[in-house]
């Protein structure tokens, strides 16, 4: 083979170290972002965090106001008083070396783990393990009084309950489990009985019916129609679940107001008793962004208290020679460049997340005043177009970033959503339209509530044209069972 040079002509995507560490950070989220600040600020010692009294002073520089006469001046203002997160305004290049290929490094992004290597100490690892419904079962074992012989029994019987609080395994599975020859059925029939009387009620049940019926016999007996509700749920449950009210009331004998009182007690008994005695641990959402009213008008700021302010220490950038080209001096100036680098990104960072918060606000102003009704339909794009961004830009921002209002705290997601055309030639937000549907199933008639036709016909009566499975779609996804379902005794 014959080596020889040519000359080729070609187009391909590089990337600096600057917007390298920019769209990292960009797509952190919240927890993520203060791991990673973290771990800079154990790396490299010429980053410093500021004193609190210093970082008080910056926070109300963190706002954009929305309803004034000029409403684009705020954002602007806010973006040239939060770059000053960095104490030091040293001159930096706007373009700097490029190291990277695009696709070497973003052909696929999946947020770090948050582990930095395998000797760090997790904290979160430290904590104490939530209590399980197999933990309450064998403290309770370990209170009552059972030989050593029921206890193994017990034992077996606990294991094979699944979370919901239900006995998986039947009689015949147990004595195989236990594999011992001189045990009786009726032995294990008397432990699963004994488990039944402990908490929560309606644990160990092998089926619904029977869960009821254990949550129905440990009320006490001046509870009203608790006899009638123990009768139902034991001779007509079938009819109980085809929801054939009148038939069971003629067989218990009660009038329609009497059964609907034992429909009323069957509700509030616990078809998961297992669900009670939770495993996991509650997560909490710490909001990115916080908006609230004021004179007014509508404020839009950065939480203050999740980004540090940083700044680079003054006495370790003084001990840079200019000339000096030796080992340690060269270092010096590495730690300095790459502490400016990741103070310019922090900072671009809270000014493009504060840019898109604040025009999502201004656009979905009507659901702030009047709720989820009043949602206007919005994309991606809406936004990328009036920030003059790239909706990939849009889409990373609003990733797992969340936004504190007077309604709730929601996902910047939360406000995209897609559009139904209405009859007079608008819009209707997919959002809006799920609350339609849930004012009115919570206003219909209990004994003759709304199908999906006739919810898209009332629907349809208020200019929203919506097909019936399109209601089915959006009712399901609201968790409302169908109309057969919600039927009640008036």
């Amino acid at each position: 083979m014959k080596q020889s040079i040519q000359l080729r002509l070609g187009q391909h995507l590089t990337i600096t170290p600057q917007l390298q560490h920019a769209i990292k950070l960009l797509q952190l989220s919240t927890l993520e972002l203060q791991r990673e600040i973290q771990e800079v600020l154990d790396s490299n010692f010429m980053l410093e965090e500021a004193e609190e009294t210093e970082r008080a002073d910056g926070r109300e520089e963190l706002a954009g106001e929305l309803g004034r006469t000029e409403p684009e001046a705020p954002a602007t203002t806010t973006a040239e008083s939060d770059r000053e997160i960095n104490a030091e305004r040293v001159e930096m290049p706007e373009e700097l070396p490029v190291d990277t290929d695009w696709g070497d490094v973003y052909d696929g992004y999946l947020p770090s783990a948050g582990h930095s290597g395998d000797d760090e100490l997790d904290l979160f690892t430290q904590r104490s393990r939530p209590q399980s419904l197999h933990d309450h079962l064998d403290w309770q074992l370990n209170l009552a009084r059972f030989n050593e012989r029921e206890q193994i029994i017990a034992t077996a019987i606990i294991d094979a309950i699944n979370p919901d609080g239900y006995l998986t395994a039947d009689i015949a599975e147990l004595l195989d489990a236990l594999d011992d020859p001189e045990l009786e059925p009726s032995e294990v029939e008397a432990v699963i009985h004994r488990i039944q009387s402990f908490d929560p009620p309606g644990i160990a049940a092998r089926d619904l019916q029977e869960c009821l019926l254990l949550q129905l016999r440990q009320l006490p007996q001046e509870v009203a129609f608790r006899d009638a509700a123990i009768a139902t749920c034991r001779d007509h449950f079938r009819a109980l679940s085809r929801h054939d009210l009148g038939g069971i009331a003629n067989a218990v004998g009660l009038d329609a107001a009497g059964m609907a009182q034992v429909v009323a007690l069957i509700r509030t008994l616990q078809p998961r008793p297992g669900a009670l005695i939770a495993e996991i641990q509650p997560e909490y959402v710490i909001p990115d962004v916080i908006v609230r009213k004021r004179d007014g008008a509508w404020l839009v700021e950065l939480n203050p208290d999740l980004t540090p302010k940083l700044r680079v220490n003054a006495d370790y950038a003084k001990l840079i020679r200019r000339a000096d080209q030796s080992a340690d001096n060269t270092r010096l100036k590495s730690h300095l460049q790459e502490a400016r680098w990741f103070i310019k990104s922090l900072a671009s960072r809270n000014e493009t997340v504060l840019r898109v918060a604040t025009k999502i606000v201004e656009l979905q102003r009507d659901f702030l005043e009047h709720g989820e009704v009043a949602m206007k339909p919005m994309v991606l794009r809406d936004v990328a177009e009036a920030l003059e961004l790239h909706e990939s830009t849009i889409s990373r921002v609003t990733t797992q970033k969340y936004m504190h209002t007077p309604r709730g705290t929601f996902e910047l997601k939360f406000f995209f959503s897609s559009h139904v055309s209405t009859a007079s030639g608008g819009e209707c937000s997919s959002t809006a339209i799920r609350a339609l549907i849930r004012k009115l199933v919570a206003t219909e008639a209990a004994n003759k509530p709304l199908s999906d036709n006739k919810i898209a016909k009332l629907l349809s009566e208020q200019g929203i044209n919506v097909a019936r499975r399109t209601v089915a779609k959006y009712r399901e996804a609201l968790s409302i069972p169908p109309s057969n379902e919600r039927k009640r005794l008036a």
